[in-house]
């Protein structure tokens, strides 16, 4: 039985196939058919200074970021497929578009920041390659037992109102609307955003996130950058936001600028590709110019 380019026979095999749905299996093999496109542009943090707020996006919700000198990584996905590790394969879908960077293309990164478990936020294959002594890692509850925490610096697994210092950043767990479980029955697991502080700047990390007033009672300041989930909606509503509800989240937050995320990158959902981002640009009207980023591997510079 061929599964994502591997081979896997005998009973596992057969057990593994009823673990999932015909139509899964169909998509699979639709998948297998059908490449991958390369990001529309390619960032350089190499040449980001080290003073000003810069930030590309480089597909899905995995955002870089370099704010006065300090690195940060959102939810590293930066692999083809995601999804479950089946010895020589990963059983799972498969990306639209490509990561805008490659592990091997990123700078050294001084923080990852993972909001929940779902393998389209946290890929294991991405994670065992960003191991670091000098990374640290900000996990929600009970999700580090899904990486190899003691290859990293420091992992730490933060609630909602929960802070942490790390280097210059203050990171700051907030609640959002969404569930945690990687496995169906792991409902146990934690789900974040993220209020971050580095120096003068701050950053919201929305996650994934349903419709829902908490960020109006989280904002803290504001923030000069919000990363807002605006695809997966249709028919996920009760689990993911419509652009026009990120749009009026981010401003319940105080945001100034706004990146839409979680998009472009995987077919999740049933509404068009252009879609999400064509609704924020709506939303946005007058404000227009505050949508920053829409095109996986573009780049933000604020100073």
């Amino acid at each position: 039985m061929l599964l994502g380019g591997g081979v896997v026979a005998g009973a596992a095999g057969l057990g593994l196939y009823r673990m999932f749905p015909k139509f899964f299996w169909q998509e699979l093999a639709d998948d297998m058919k059908r490449g991958v496109l390369p990001a529309v542009k390619v960032p350089d943090p190499g040449h980001w200074p080290d003073t000003g707020l810069h930030a590309a996006w480089l597909g899905h919700s995995t955002v870089l970021m370099k704010v006065d000198g300090f690195t940060i990584l959102t939810d590293p996905v930066l692999h083809d497929r995601v999804g479950i590790d089946a010895w020589v394969a990963t059983l799972g879908i498969k990306r639209l578009v490509a990561p805008a960077l490659k592990v091997g293309k990123l700078p050294k990164v001084d923080l990852i920041l993972s909001s929940h478990a779902h393998m389209d936020h946290l890929d294991r294959a991405t994670m065992r390659e960003l191991e670091h002594k000098t990374t640290e890692v900000v996990m929600a509850k009970a999700t580090s037992d899904l990486i190899r925490p003691n290859r990293y610096k420091r992992v730490t697994e933060l609630g909602w109102t929960e802070t942490l210092k790390v280097g210059p950043a203050t990171v700051r767990g907030l609640e959002v609307k969404h569930w945690g479980a990687r496995m169906r029955t792991d409902t146990y697991r934690g789900y974040n955003g993220y209020g971050l502080e580095v120096g003068r700047w701050k950053i919201l990390f929305g996650g994934d996130t349903a419709d829902t007033d908490a960020f109006r009672a989280q904002r803290n300041g504001g923030a000069d950058l919000a990363l807002m989930p605006i695809g997966a909606y249709n028919p996920w509503i009760f689990a993911h936001c419509n652009p026009e509800q990120a749009w009026r989240m981010a401003n319940e937050y105080g945001a100034e600028h706004v990146m839409g995320i979680h998009h472009k990158t995987f077919k999740l959902s049933s509404e068009p590709y252009g879609e999400p981002l064509e609704r924020l640009l709506a939303a946005a009207g007058n404000s227009e110019s505050r949508v920053v980023v829409r095109e996986i591997g573009s780049e933000v510079h604020l100073s």
